[in-house]
């Protein structure tokens, strides 16, 4: 059957006194084709879309990705969509692993995989006009003997740790296969978003600072926040988490949550309160995309995209006038 044509002129975007430009992921379409899922969401008005790489949406491994990469660049110019290049499929290198291998891996073929994957998104990245590269660190390694991990506290992920992977080995690790990643993106003029993530080394805002210190505050070091994340474990509320992470912000992600469960839930099924975060967001000056990340809702996909947008917009529309700020 011959797919219907897609829309070659996007419906224009509304037109908002806030800054704020919303994107959807598409691990939450992973169920379209890409070239549906773009048009989808030029559709229904989104500025733009965080694009997770993976085997059917831009395959980073594929051997003719340089030409898939074209054809998608210009696919978005002509949707008017701009795009975040994320890095979190579950196996895109290992069938059986999800996530894996990561960068604290204790092999350092494994690591080299890792690190091989973020230099080619930060290569597609450029080749997108995208504006960051979103990546984390990943869970400490596990031991069947049952060791408790004490980096790993919310109980996600692998809940062992052996002693070759203690959190100072782990921390080094992790430093060392970035430096090559934060190189590609220093050249590439893109920055390198690092997400804190539950239940990985890096979980928290403490912890992005903790590697910026280490990597000594390189300028392509930058920060993916995820609301929500905020909401589950850091001690501030998240619209405070967006005034103290503002100076590294280059990438956000967005959806409900509630606090101690790491679950992405759909807008007004969680306890965020989105007027005073999206309120922080437009006051810091950030220009790049919010998008939705709700990776566990594919299976109605579309019907969320179509929901999520409005709901932002009407928080949205709650920002005082003025709010915005003027940082890049």
């Amino acid at each position: 059957m011959t797919p219907a044509p897609h829309r070659t002129n996007p419906r224009p975007r509304a037109t908002n006194t806030h800054p704020l430009r919303f994107g959807y992921g598409t691990n939450g379409l992973a169920d379209l084709r890409l070239d549906d899922a773009l048009a989808l969401l030029a559709d229904l008005g989104y500025d733009g879309v965080g694009l997770t790489l993976d085997h059917m949406h831009l395959d980073p491994l594929a051997p003719d990705v340089a030409a898939r990469t074209r054809k998608v660049a210009r696919r978005l110019d002509t949707l008017g969509l701009g795009v975040t290049v994320e890095t979190g499929a579950r196996y895109v290198l290992d069938p059986r692993r999800k996530h894996g291998p990561s960068l604290l891996d204790p092999d350092p073929a494994d690591r080299a995989r890792r690190v091989d994957l973020l230099i080619r998104a930060v290569r597609i990245a450029a080749d997108l006009g995208a504006h960051a590269v979103h990546c984390f660190s990943g869970v400490l390694p596990a031991n069947p003997a049952g060791t408790p991990n004490p980096a790993n506290p919310a109980g996600t992920g692998n809940p062992t740790v052996t002693a070759d992977t203690a959190e100072d080995t782990a921390w080094k690790r992790l430093a060392e296969a970035l430096t090559p990643v934060l190189d590609a993106a220093t050249h590439a003029g893109i920055p390198l978003a690092v997400e804190p993530e539950p239940g990985h080394l890096l979980a928290t805002l403490a912890d992005f600072h903790h590697l910026r210190r280490i990597l000594g505050d390189p300028p392509a070091l930058g920060l993916t926040l995820d609301i929500g994340h905020c909401q589950c474990l850091e001690p501030l509320p998240p619209a405070d988490c967006v005034r103290a992470a503002a100076p590294w912000l280059r990438h956000v992600q967005i959806e409900d949550m509630r606090r101690g469960h790491h679950e992405h839930l759909p807008f007004g099924d969680g306890e965020i309160d989105f007027p005073p975060v999206l309120e922080a967001l437009a006051a810091t000056g950030y220009q790049a995309l919010t998008v939705v990340e709700l990776p566990r809702h594919s299976h109605a996909g579309p019907h969320f995209a179509a929901q999520s947008l409005p709901f932002l917009h009407r928080a949205a529309r709650a920002i005082p006038a003025g709010a915005e700020g003027s940082t890049p």
